[in-house]
């Protein structure tokens, strides 16, 4: 198999340490963020949707807030977002480059864009679904974690898997400004010593990470709409 990918890819085998290195980078550079912007997302998905005007819980200011955060965040570009957020990043983290200089901006990249992505795919419940467990007395988090998110896995599954892949490009993206991982190594090694071959094997793996998010998002979606798996959790519930 090496003598197969040194004779495919000279070069690649050249820096096939440094390509390892780039290709655990690029994997911290996805979980880390990608594990908080979920958790963070999701939040402000939430809220976003029963404060907006009608929702459960209606709060006027809070969804101002909220919604204008998201919306001045997700016009950044995602290259001047990490230039714009230097002095902010310095401050937490202490360091503006590499896997953990990268973090943050990532995490205001993807937050807001998932956050809108929940509201879409929580405001398509069916209302009727939602007056029926306020008038069995359902609180609001009765109402957000047995009907809202309940009813939109499967959608909140394709959601996700969107944002995950969208989050690989923004990986490249931080690689090709200092953060590291296979943008970076695509970038120094691939186009600047014009190394086709790296370059090609660069896209492939990430088109093999791409397809892997996507065949994981698709299942769980296929899964989780299916009418008996539904049965299933709510007799779990009662």
């Amino acid at each position: 198999m090496s003598d197969l990918i040194a004779t495919i890819a000279p070069n690649l085998w050249a820096y096939r340490a440094r390509f390892g290195q780039s290709v655990k980078e690029t994997c911290l550079l996805f979980i880390i963020p990608g594990v908080i912007s979920f958790f963070l997302g999701m939040l402000l998905g939430v809220i976003l949707t029963i404060t907006h005007k009608g929702g459960i819980k209606e709060n006027k200011v809070v969804f101002r807030i909220l919604d204008t955060f998201v919306n001045v965040f997700r016009a950044i570009p995602f290259v001047i977002l990490l230039i714009f957020l230097i002095p902010f990043t310095r401050a937490i983290v202490k360091t503006a480059i590499g896997v953990k200089g990268a973090i943050i901006p990532l995490v205001f990249g993807i937050v807001p864009f998932y956050s809108r992505q929940v509201e879409t795919a929580l405001a398509n419940v069916d209302e009727g679904k939602i007056e029926a467990a306020r008038s069995m007395g359902s609180g609001t988090f009765g109402l957000i974690f047995r009907v809202y998110l309940h009813e939109a896995v499967p959608e909140l599954a394709r959601v996700t898997t969107i944002t995950a892949i969208s989050l690989v490009g923004l990986t490249t993206m931080a690689g090709a400004v200092g953060a590291g991982g296979i943008g970076s190594f695509a970038i120094n090694y691939g186009q600047g010593q014009h190394y086709q071959d790296i370059v090609n094997v660069c896209v492939i793996v990430l088109l093999i990470g791409v397809c892997i998010i996507q065949a994981i998002g698709s299942f769980i979606a296929k899964k989780t709409s299916n009418r008996a798996f539904i049965q299933k959790t709510y007799k779990k519930m009662d």
